[in-house]
């Protein structure tokens, strides 16, 4: 791991993600920053090795729900389906509206770490969809 990340990356790497690793491709770390509540936010920072990311997902809510992202090191892209991928830095905030489908990972040559915030809302579930393939995220 590059020192200039690690040092950056304030809130640590974490564990390998192994309870999630078949919803990426590469590995990814997580370092859980609060504890799991019902009604509460969670907080858990997520490291992308580079080249890693998650496949397509939807977090489902019959109310509230959704995901926030807020980008601490690296360099990373979020994208929803059907639009532009999107760029990421530290500083960037991404607002994930329950039901959207999108992928978020780290770019090719750079780790990547955002704070992942669990929205609470009625009746929440993810949704683990197909992978984002090779030829689209070379294309980025």
């Amino acid at each position: 791991m590059d020192k200039d990340f690690e040092k950056s990356n304030i809130f640590g790497l974490g564990n390998e993600n192994s309870a999630y690793a078949r919803f990426f491709i590469g590995k990814s770390y997580l370092n859980p920053l609060t504890t799991p509540e019902p009604g509460k936010p969670f907080f858990a920072n997520v490291t992308f090795e580079p080249g890693c990311r998650n496949n397509w997902h939807i977090h489902h809510a019959d109310k509230g729900g959704g995901q926030i992202l807020l980008c601490v090191a690296g360099s990373g892209w979020y994208q929803e389906w059907g639009k532009p991928a999107r760029s990421l830095k530290p500083g960037d905030v991404v607002v994930i509206p329950a039901g959207v489908k999108h992928w978020h990972g780290a770019k090719k040559d750079s780790w990547f770490s955002h704070i992942a915030v669990e929205v609470p809302g009625e009746n929440t579930k993810n949704e683990w969809l197909e992978a984002v393939s090779d030829e689209r995220y070379e294309s980025l």
